[in-house]
């Protein structure tokens, strides 16, 4: 029933915008994915954190339309992506882990003729492509060929095009991977920002530092399967402890020393090849009590858990690994 306006109730937009149970990627006898359950809400920043190897670019390629699921459900802004996928890709921005950038065109020309694809009006990409291009801080390079251009601003030119379509999702793989840290910083603010305008972002990731810093709720991806789901809070909360105390010993007593190291008190002990990592509540007391046992490491470290010590805990190695 309409008001008596003859306004039509909004129906609002749905929270859930990237919904899949069961979902299964196979190449061969090889499962990539391996059964996944996920919803991804409208304005969040989501990630996949997992090694190489780990399921994450093949279920962003799933999400992005470009690969079609083996299994399970699917189904982007209320849309089927087998059935749908050119209606899912016009509202999609993709920011691939390998620049695509035309090398021999200059900055701008990316922009335009990638608007093009989406048969938007000239006017329309003119005004878009000068709008982004101050976003990323690249306008006073807009008539210089992308070649010559430094690693970061590639990156920033790729999301900058990304964004040509005004997508409501925005597809990150290994956002910055490969760049150095103050470029890394100038996408995480970019990003940033692009959250606080409400785009969704989706990103996969093996740097801890970057999930952390971007976003509101992760899964642990490890062999195609979902080891853990959280806040990054919630996540080190549960399989951590407040504080690591991280050991180094002279190579020939190390493997003694970590036996030694099982009598103080500790949540857990992680043996790794160069030191030993005890899980702890007070980490200056626990360096107290290795002291009290005659054992002087070669270096001591109190730190705060991190998302690299859940990675430990859930897998039983590191992310670089």
């Amino acid at each position: 029933m309409t008001g008596h306006h003859g306004n039509v109730a909004r129906v609002p937009a749905p929270t859930v915008l990237i919904h899949a149970r069961g979902l299964t990627k196979r190449f061969g006898s090889f499962t990539a994915v391996d059964g996944i359950d996920l919803d991804l809400r409208r304005g969040e920043a989501f990630g996949f954190l997992g090694p190489n190897g780990a399921g994450k670019s093949s279920t962003m390629r799933m999400i992005g339309c470009v690969s079609p699921p083996s299994g399970g459900e699917l189904s982007i802004l209320g849309l089927d992506p087998v059935a749908d996928g050119p209606a899912i890709r016009a509202k999609l921005g993709v920011v691939p882990q390998e620049d695509t950038l035309d090398v021999e065109l200059t900055v701008l020309e990316n922009l335009l003729i990638y608007g093009r694809y989406f048969g938007l009006p000239r006017a329309v990409i003119r005004e878009r492509s000068a709008r982004l291009l101050d976003f990323v801080q690249l306008s006073d390079r807009r008539n210089d060929r992308v070649e010559p251009l430094s690693g970061g601003m590639k990156r920033r030119l790729t999301i900058a095009r990304s964004l040509i379509n005004d997508p409501e999702i925005l597809l990150l793989d290994e956002p910055t991977t490969g760049l150095d840290p103050q470029a890394r910083h100038v996408v995480w603010d970019r990003l940033f920002r692009l959250k606080q305008q409400g785009v969704t972002l989706v990103l996969t990731t093996h740097y801890m530092d970057e999930a952390e810093q971007l976003c509101d709720r992760l899964v642990v991806m490890d062999g195609g399967k979902i080891a853990a789901e959280g806040s990054p809070r919630e996540l080190i909360d549960e399989y951590s402890t407040p504080e690591v105390l991280e050991l180094r010993f002279d190579p020939a007593v190390h493997e003694t020393a970590a036996e030694k190291l099982a009598s103080v008190l500790a949540q857990r002990r992680e043996v790794l090849a160069d030191r030993v990592l005890l899980y702890v509540h007070d980490g200056d007391a626990a360096l107290a009590a290795v002291r009290g046992l005659g054992l002087e490491p070669l270096t001591s470290l109190v730190r705060r858990s991190t998302l690299e010590d859940v990675f430990l805990r859930l897998t039983g190695r590191r992310l670089e690994d």
